[in-house]
């Protein structure tokens, strides 16, 4: 009988398959719409998951109306603990209104509404439909009006999404989001800052030193917009080596200089170019609002600005105060500090080259 089991473990593999494929396609679909001080949704929902979660054995029967409407308000409360939608910070349950079959699409869609205290400047909207299926996934279209704005999938590895409203509101909350967001960014970036700092080491008046920062600023923000606008988008293991290499160059450059011109302001544009790209990488992780990315980038680069010059500020006037009560002291911190720059810039080159994806 050994000629019996290849033809055995097909059929087996035959009767598994037709298993498998009586489960549908795991998708629902979200539709919310902003019309001022109120947001209408419909949610799709398919018989097959549904029927799973409320325990009925066969999916088919949540497409007759009798069935729905003994279970539509266990529904209700099941979909209502698995939607969240917030607006500019605030929770508003939805408010189911209506439901409603398709058969054709073997789904019930249900319709609510959120009564909002005011236009909304950001709503972020969560949803885990079906937690019981890893492979589920959730459509999310987004319409202001009539008009659709954003288009979303939401799955187990994202379960939540940010709309930016495209009025006065929407654009007051992406400045806030976003110059914060700069700030952070700079303020936390060893890299960034170790960059800027070694550009101070060796000190000048507040205009060279201003100069200095603006010419980085202007740099990494043309490198930043073509990298978010993906006009030019260069790998990060690529790009972050050699933001560690320009911080090698400015320590080395600090011991090498022998008095002349100063050209920090020019090494500060060129490798800003490069530092530019590496803001991006961050930016690109903040799901930037498509239809209003001019704002983000701006409110991004302004925040950057300003953490700059708050470090300016203190490293600049803390190597003045050395500086004026000893110059040979003046001289020994900047000796020492652009070893360290060096020293740092390397480690990082060494990390970034050889342990692909490792960054202080």
């Amino acid at each position: 009988m050994r000629w019996l089991r290849p033809w055995l473990v097909l059929a087996a593999l035959v009767l598994t398959a037709s298993r498998a494929s009586a489960h549908p396609v795991p998708f629902s679909y979200l539709d919310v719409r902003l019309e001022s001080t109120r947001l209408e949704g419909t949610l799709v929902l398919h018989a097959f998951d549904l029927a799973h979660d409320l325990q009925i054995e066969r999916p088919e029967r949540l497409l007759e109306e009798t069935v729905v409407r003994e279970r539509i308000a266990a529904i209700h409360a099941m979909m209502g603990a698995r939607l969240r939608i917030d607006a500019d910070g605030r929770t508003y349950p939805p408010d189911w209104t209506r439901w409603e079959l398709l058969p054709d699409r073997q789904s019930l869609r249900l319709s609510f509404t959120c009564a909002l205290t005011r236009a909304p400047g950001v709503v972020r909207i969560s949803a885990s439909v079906f937690p019981y299926d890893p492979v589920h996934q959730t459509f999310v279209n987004v319409y202001e009006g009539s008009a659709l704005r954003s288009q979303t999938m939401l799955d187990r590895n994202r379960g939540s999404m940010e709309y930016f409203a495209g009025s006065r509101q929407g654009a007051l909350a992406i400045g806030r989001r976003f110059l914060g967001a700069g700030i952070h960014h700079i303020l936390i970036g060893p890299d960034h800052l170790l960059f800027l700092v070694g550009l101070l080491l060796l000190g000048g008046s507040l205009r060279r030193l201003v100069l200095v920062v603006s010419a980085f600023t202007l740099a990494h923000s043309v490198t930043l917009s073509l990298a978010v606008l993906n006009l030019v988008s260069p790998p990060s293991r690529v790009v972050e080596p050699l933001i560690a290499l320009s911080i090698v160059y400015v320590g080395a450059d600090n011991l090498l200089v022998k008095g002349g011109r100063d050209a920090r302001p020019w090494i500060a544009f060129a490798f800003g170019l490069m530092h530019g790209f590496g803001f991006a990488s961050v930016l690109r992780e903040m799901d930037l609002p498509a239809q209003a990315i001019g704002w983000s980038l701006l409110s991004f680069n302004l925040g950057v600005e300003i953490g700059q010059l708050v470090v300016v500020a203190f490293v600049a006037s803390t190597l003045a105060a050395v500086a004026r009560h000893s110059q040979v002291a003046g001289r020994r911190v900047a000796f020492a500090g652009s070893l360290v720059v060096m020293a740092a810039g390397a480690f990082w080159f060494v990390q970034r080259v050889l342990f692909v994806g490792g960054s202080l």
